[in-house]
């Protein structure tokens, strides 16, 4: 691999071979599995070479024959959990509804993983995974008429927006749950007279910031859906305009 490029990504995109000294039965697959597992149960603060280390019986040197540090666990943890859902694979003829359907795999896998949100981002995709995510959204647009710079210029937005809604949502945490939101729609019903936020008590009183009464408990989530519509609303008069 380059010499620029993250570090572990030889494991991904190479053979590999064992390390010499290597414990048997420890494999960098194994400490992947194992950091997330612990990510999964405790967030990204849950992992460290003593834990992972802990986990699955070995002293922690003994990881390092196998993973040069913990950005290259979180690397190779990120595309352990990216593989695309075998429905990308197939073609849709229709670009928004392949997009929307791109969008609700990216949302199940960010939410089943939250702590993805939190990995720091060292520079663009680049895993085998992340970049197979990347060549589905795109040919989700091969038939729109749009410039290759412009599908991927689309492609960055909505894999932005879904990323920051996640981070939201996992952010909120119980905020969002039904009785927390009517909470807070019930003081701000206290808080905001007309005079001072005309526009607001408005907002308030029509229901803005509370569940409709018909939402079922499991729904009651942070919505991605509102602003990707407005997202993908703006591509689609970006491509009738090259269309013209």
């Amino acid at each position: 691999m380059d010499a620029k490029a993250p570090t572990g990504l030889d494991l991904l995109w190479g053979p590999g071979t064992p390390a010499p000294g290597s414990r048997p039965g420890l494999t960098a697959a194994r400490i992947v599995r194992a950091a997330v597992e612990l990510a999964d149960a405790g967030g990204l603060d849950a992992v460290s070479m003593a834990k992972i280390a802990e986990r699955l019986g070995f002293t922690t040197m003994s990881l390092y024959r196998h993973v040069q540090s913990k950005d290259e666990i979180l690397l190779l943890m990120l595309d352990s959990v990216a593989a695309v859902p075998a429905e990308l694979d197939e073609p849709c003829a229709d670009w928004r509804l392949g997009l929307q359907g791109w969008c609700r795999a990216q949302w199940a896998m960010l939410r089943a993983h939250a702590w993805i949100v939190d990995v720091p981002i060292g520079g663009p995709p680049t895993t085998p995974n992340q970049l197979t995510w990347t060549d589905r959204a795109l040919g989700a647009l091969g038939g729109t008429g749009l410039t290759e710079s412009e599908k991927a210029g689309v492609v960055l937005l909505v894999a932005t927006y879904m990323h920051n809604s996640a981070r939201l949502t996992a952010g909120l945490g119980e905020s969002v749950s039904g009785e927390s939101v009517a909470a807070y729609s019930a003081l701000l019903g206290r808080l905001v007279d007309a005079e001072r936020f005309p526009a607001l008590r408005r907002a308030v009183d029509a229901g803005a910031y509370d569940y409709p009464a018909d939402t079922a408990a499991e729904e009651q989530q942070l919505d991605y859906t509102f602003g990707l519509d407005r997202i993908l609303d703006g591509v689609e008069a970006l491509i009738r305009q090259r269309a013209r």
